[in-house]
C-alpha cells in the first residue's frame, strides 16, 4: 500500500517578515558564522538556540585537517546545551551560512541530532532555516527526517 508523507511549513521570502523573535534568532546565528573554523571549505555556519528560560546559545562549526574530525554548528550548539542547560529545553534553532544566496539547511547527521534533542526534552523544536533574503521554518524537526533511528 503507497503512503504520502505531507507536511506544513512557513515559508518567508524576506527575513523581516519572520516574527520578531525568530528574526532575532536568525540575526544571532548570522553573527554566530564569525565564530566558525572553516578553512578548508570556507562555509560559514551559526546556529542560535532560544531555550525555555529566554537565554539564547550559539554554536558554529568548527573544522579539522583531520576529516571528518570537524563538527556543524548545529551539533556544537546541541551538543553544549546538553552538557550546560538540559534542564532549560530548547524552543527553537535557527541556521545561517555565509555565503548566504541559499538557505541553509542541517545535513542529514544534524537532522538526527535535532531530532534526539527533541526526543530528550520531550517538546519540539521551531527550526528556522535562513539565507540572505529568506527564511524557511518548520515547528518541529520530525519534519525534516522523518523516519529517523531510534533504537
Amino acid at each position: 500500500m503507497d503512503k504520502q508523507y505531507k507536511f506544513d511549513y512557513e515559508r518567508y521570502d524576506t527575513l523581516t517578515a519572520l516574527p520578531e523573535a525568530d528574526r532575532q534568532l536568525a540575526q544571532a546565528a548570522k553573527e554566530a558564522c564569525g565564530e566558525a573554523y572553516a578553512p578548508y571549505s570556507n562555509y560559514l555556519v551559526g546556529a542560535a538556540a532560544r531555550l525555555a528560560s529566554g537565554r539564547v546559545i550559539t554554536g558554529s562549526n568548527q573544522e579539522s585537517e583531520v576529516f571528518p574530525a570537524g563538527v556543524c554548528a548545529e551539533r556544537s550548539l546541541l551538543f553544549h546545551h546538553q552538557a550546560h542547560y538540559k534542564d532549560d529545553p530548547v524552543e527553537a534553532l535557527a541556521i545561517a551560512s555565509l555565503p548566504d544566496e541559499r538557505e541553509c539547511y542541517p545535513c542529514g547527521i544534524c537532522r538526527q541530532v535535532i531530532n534526539d534533542s527533541e526526543n530528550r526534552q520531550g517538546r519540539p523544536i521551531r527550526v528556522i532555516m535562513t539565507g540572505r533574503d529568506s527564511a524557511t521554518v518548520i515547528d518541529t524537526a520530525v519534519k525534516l527526517l522523518p523516519f529517523t533511528f531510534r533504537l
